[in-house]
């Protein structure tokens, strides 16, 4: 008999065509003093497993509160949350997050390795499989050097290498990630890109990326999806056909990027008018 896992057992096409997660009527409605506020309406989609997909929407558009949904941080008013065939109902196991604040979930008073290595402590993993673990992280973002400093003797784009090898080293089947470059500078923030994309093809993960960023969600993913103003609406889902090898300079310079990109800069265009989707396919301006 073979005891092997179902997901094992599937070809790596397949495995490509599995649902991972399903975000499924998603709202979310706050209370205020005024009344109830609806931040996000009705958000549904799909992420297959291996897929890099991008969030991009206005300001206010409740990236980060969705994102916090599906990271079991938060609960929905209604709709639900499915990875891996399961309803998220708190912070899951397979599930890893890199928030935009990285240098506030770093720990000044433990080294780089100590710092990557802390939640497979807290998860009880052995000794030695946390060594290779973290070995493996941090020659993964290019910080195997550097096991022995602290966060505070680290540039910006350097710690937050730090928060991505932690990441990665707790082998999650699926990454979240908060507009994570949004405080480096433009050289960095391309390098950590690249990053993404390299960590993204070596070890198969799921990503799925927020950002405001128009060019980077482009550069960065095979799907864009595009929310409304707030109250959420998926608005677009954009297929990103450009060729899975990608650079800086050659990739931002084709004329494809650019048509994507203004596409997409359109389409949030029409989400800051307010336009719901319905009224963007009946050509409403």
């Amino acid at each position: 008999m073979n005891d092997l896992p179902k997901t094992s057992q599937l070809s790596a096409r397949d495995q490509r065509q599995e649902v991972l997660l399903s975000v499924r009527g998603v709202q979310k409605t706050y209370a205020s003093a005024a009344g109830s506020v609806e931040a996000v309406r009705d958000l549904t989609f799909e992420l297959r497993r291996g897929e890099l997909a991008c969030i991009v929407g206005p300001s206010g558009a409740g990236k980060t509160t969705l994102l916090k949904i599906i990271a079991g941080l938060l609960e929905p008013t209604s709709g639900e949350v499915v990875l891996e065939g399961k309803r998220v109902t708190g912070p899951p196991r397979t599930m890893a997050v890199v928030f935009q604040e990285y240098g506030r979930s770093l720990f000044p008073w433990l080294t780089v390795q100590g710092n990557v290595e802390l939640p497979l402590k807290n998860a009880k993993v052995p000794a030695a499989e946390r060594q290779r673990r973290v070995a493996e992280a941090l020659e993964a973002v290019g910080l195997d050097q550097a096991h022995r400093r602290y966060p505070w003797q680290l540039s910006g784009g350097m710690q937050q290498r730090v928060a991505i090898a932690r990441a990665v080293a707790y082998e999650p089947h699926i990454l979240l990630m908060d507009e994570p470059f949004a405080a480096v500078d433009a050289q960095t923030r391309a390098d950590l890109e690249d990053l993404v994309r390299d960590i993204w093809h070596r070890l198969g993960v799921t990503v799925l990326f927020v950002t405001h960023d128009i060019d980077e969600s482009v550069y960065l993913g095979e799907r864009v999806l595009v929310l409304s103003s707030s109250p959420t609406v998926v608005q677009e889902d954009v297929t990103i056909d450009l060729p899975d090898e990608r650079n800086q300079l050659e990739t931002r310079s084709t004329p494809r990027f650019a048509e994507l990109r203004l596409h997409i800069h359109e389409q949030i265009q029409l989400a800051k008018a307010g336009l719901v989707p319905a009224q963007i396919a009946a050509g409403v301006r």
